[in-house]
């Protein structure tokens, strides 16, 4: 793979995106806010090319490190994916920039895994250009990336995205704009009521991902995949999605006291479960 991928936002997926492009053989340019965050990007995913060279004879980690590069999004960038927190206004900002700066035949993407499409491109000139690449944590490992389009989306765009995609050796599903789309819309209702059944004294975290994972063969039970993605990310998608589907999207109470506690999972070392730092 040739092309010239830029990524904004280097954290934890924006590294993940950012590794699977060069693994590939793409270019990559990463943009940070700082020259702090940026170094801590490049170190995030070197580490992951290394551990992925370990399992994949066909990876060279210090070769595709030489195709990556840190800083704004160049103009010969034929793809950009914003990949920074789920914050509509910095979205909108980031993408509107973005757009500045990038040529007219580029591929604009956000990597939200919930926020409207259309309302995120009312801040583009050519709001017709942003598609979403809703992509999985841990990006190396998880196949899936959710490929959101509007009504406006012209084929081409898609085609690409889904090119994309494949070159990257993941299934790419499409699915129209509405909020959570699909998977966070289902894996977050099922995360919730898992959170109400601990704090119901149901069962504990443990047992009641292990019933859903030996009982419904899911790879991680929503628990322990509520910690590795964040439960402040899970407490702040849960709220947009009560504000926009009603009721049965409301936030626990105890998701509500962990966040405020700072128990927010693997990121803090301690939310449903402990974790090493």
């Amino acid at each position: 793979m040739s092309v010239r991928v830029a990524v904004i936002g280097g954290g934890r997926m924006g590294a993940g995106i950012a590794q699977v492009f060069l693994a590939e053989g793409a270019w990559v340019s990463v943009q940070e806010a700082g020259e702090e965050a940026a170094r801590a990007a490049e170190g995030r995913i070197a580490k992951g090319l290394r551990t992925a060279e370990a399992r994949r004879p066909d990876v060279r980690a210090d070769e595709a490190l030489r195709r990556l590069s840190l800083g704004p999004v160049p103009e010969t960038a034929e793809l950009v994916i914003e990949a920074v927190p789920e914050d509509p206004a910095l979205k909108a900002e980031v993408l509107a920039q973005a757009e500045a700066r990038m040529g007219p035949q580029a591929v604009l993407a956000t990597n939200t895994s919930s926020l409207s499409i259309t309302e995120l491109s009312a801040a583009l000139r050519g709001p017709h250009r942003l598609i979403g690449l809703h992509f999985f944590n841990p990006v190396p490992v998880q196949r899936l990336v959710e490929i959101v389009v509007t009504p406006h989306t012209p084929p081409e765009v898609l085609g690409r995205a889904r090119r994309y995609v494949e070159v990257l050796g993941k299934t790419g599903v499409v699915v129209n704009d509405s909020p959570g789309f699909a998977t966070s819309r289902l894996g977050v209702l099922v995360g919730l009521e898992a959170i109400r059944m601990v704090e119901e004294g149901v069962a504990g975290a443990e047992d009641i991902d292990t019933a859903m994972t030996l009982g419904y063969g899911h790879p991680m039970g929503p628990l322990k995949l509520g910690d590795l993605v964040g439960l402040d990310v899970r407490l702040a998608i849960a709220e947009y999605l009560h504000a926009r589907l009603g009721p049965r999207f409301e936030p626990p109470v105890l998701l509500r006291e962990m966040v405020a506690r700072g128990e927010l999972g693997r990121k803090s070392g301690k939310g449903f479960y402990v974790w090493d730092s």
